[in-house]
């Protein structure tokens, strides 16, 4: 059956990409519409790869830095914000290029342009400086994901005052730069800028960074940007902005309404994104969007009109490119007749700041806000022989387990790696492995993912290296 359909993806991000390709492997006659030239999206773009690239460099002089500790000095960096900005692009290029030859192997039609819908089997593609295109399509898979969301109250014209993408052009090193909003992407982008040589200051709404992280395992991060970071502000928020002469003045208010005014080289607005459905006719269909803002779909990633799937960050959190990925090959599949549905136990999250923080499944604040029993182990990285001789045992690894069972529903990890590491946790949960699984699974000496086997060892007492006996 699969053969004789003619679907058609809007949108070329992770979501997206993976979608078509699955299809034109099953045999599908496949239509990828994106704006840009090649496949990959915000992520490839602007956003996940470009940022990890610059992480990598951010990384490489902190521990240039931090090796005078072990007897190994090295000069200051010189940096060369130019063949910086030269090594960034070629990465982003290398995979977009790639995914452009990948789509054109599979034989997939893929229109550079922006596509809206006509009706419900049919869409209009605009195309820049070329000739429009109607077309028409049997299936449908709406991909187009997020945009970056604003403070509308707050926004201004100024070539320093940046968001979470043009942060990432590395217009300058700023000598200061304030970063608004304490999650992920601002976290990370603030970790390569003061790698180069800004003097980072955060302000955060709420009482602690990383909202939706358990607070144990935020806790080492935090110690670290105190560190590292000019100044982090919590329970604070900007109420006005000026461009001034050579920086932007801002007035920042804390929760007891007192107020202080500093004047920053750079801002950096970093609040957050928001689903992408502006343009694209979804009136002249039947799908339906709900209060957040979000695409319907049911468990195959199917909408409310039978013929037109939707998946990634258009249907709801987490907004995550992998996230996206799965569900745009399970709505392939699901197109094709196969007996599938997404419902995973755990997808991963990852922060990529040093040090890294990643989790899967429940975590403890969760089973705490739905008063679900739960079991949690830790093993603390100073316990670590692996992260001893990385001389960062700055960590925590932590297991969250069924009380009657012992089954792991969720995983925890602060540390060096920490996103390599969550892999092998996802799959646990996935498999409805139980702590005496990890534990009996021999792990490699040395290496970090010892610390996922002692923290399951650490529930029974067992721990070779953290003495902690068992509750009784």
């Amino acid at each position: 059956m699969s053969e004789k359909i003619n679907l058609t993806v809007i949108g070329g991000g992770p979501g997206g990409y993976a979608a078509a390709f699955l299809a034109a492997d099953l045999g599908m006659n496949v239509t990828l519409v994106d704006m840009e030239k090649n496949p990959g999206g915000v992520c490839l773009y602007r956003g996940c790869i470009p940022s990890k690239a610059l992480l990598h460099i951010a990384k490489l002089i902190g521990e240039a830095s931090e090796s005078k500790n072990w007897g190994i000095e090295f000069a200051e960096p010189k940096i060369n914000l130019d063949k910086l900005r030269e090594w960034k692009d070629t990465v982003v290029a290398k995979n977009t290029v790639g995914l452009g030859v990948l789509t054109k192997s599979r034989k997939i039609n893929y229109i550079q342009g922006k596509a809206s819908f006509v009706s419900p089997s049919s869409i209009f593609v605009v195309k820049p400086g070329e000739n429009n295109e109607d077309l028409a399509f049997d299936k449908a898979i709406i991909a187009t994901g997020s945009r970056i969301s604003t403070i509308p109250s707050l926004d201004i014209e100024s070539e320093r005052f940046l968001n979470s993408e043009t942060a990432l052009d590395l217009p300058a090193i700023p000598k200061s730069l304030l970063v608004i909003g304490g999650g992920y992407i601002g976290l990370e982008i603030g970790t390569v800028y003061q790698a180069l040589g800004s003097k980072v200051s955060v302000v955060e709404i709420l009482d602690g960074l990383l909202l939706g992280a358990d607070r144990d395992l935020v806790s080492h991060l935090s110690k670290r940007l105190k560190s590292k970071f000019d100044e982090i502000m919590l329970n604070s928020k900007v109420i006005e902005m000026n461009e001034v002469k050579n920086g932007i003045n801002v007035k920042i208010e804390d929760k007891d309404g007192n107020t202080v005014e500093k004047t920053f080289d750079y801002v950096l607005m970093s609040v957050g994104r928001k689903p992408d459905t502006s343009g694209l006719g979804l009136e002249n269909t039947k799908v339906n969007v709900n209060d957040g803002g979000w695409i319907k779909v049911n468990e195959q990633l199917q909408t409310d009109d039978d013929n037109i799937y939707a998946i990634g960050d258009i249907v709801g959190e987490p907004m995550l490119a992998h996230k996206a990925s799965y569900e745009g090959r399970t709505a392939v599949e699901a197109i094709a007749g196969h007996n599938v549905a997404f419902e995973p136990k755990a997808i991963p999250a990852v922060v990529f700041t040093d040090p890294e923080i990643a989790w899967a499944g429940l975590t403890e604040s969760q089973a705490k806000e739905k008063n679900i029993n739960v079991n949690v182990s830790k093993f603390p990285w100073a316990a670590s022989g692996r992260a001893s001789t990385l001389d960062r045992s700055d960590g925590v690894t932590k297991i969250i387990s069924e009380p009657d069972t012992d089954r792991i529903l969720g995983i925890g990890i602060c540390g060096f790696g920490a996103s390599e590491l969550i892999a092998e946790g996802a799959l646990a949960i996935e498999m409805a492995a139980n702590l005496t699984d990890l534990k009996l699974t021999i792990h490699p000496h040395p290496t970090l993912s010892e610390t996922v086997m002692e923290a399951a060892e650490v529930f029974f007492g067992q721990s070779t290296h953290l003495y902690r006996p068992k509750r009784k």
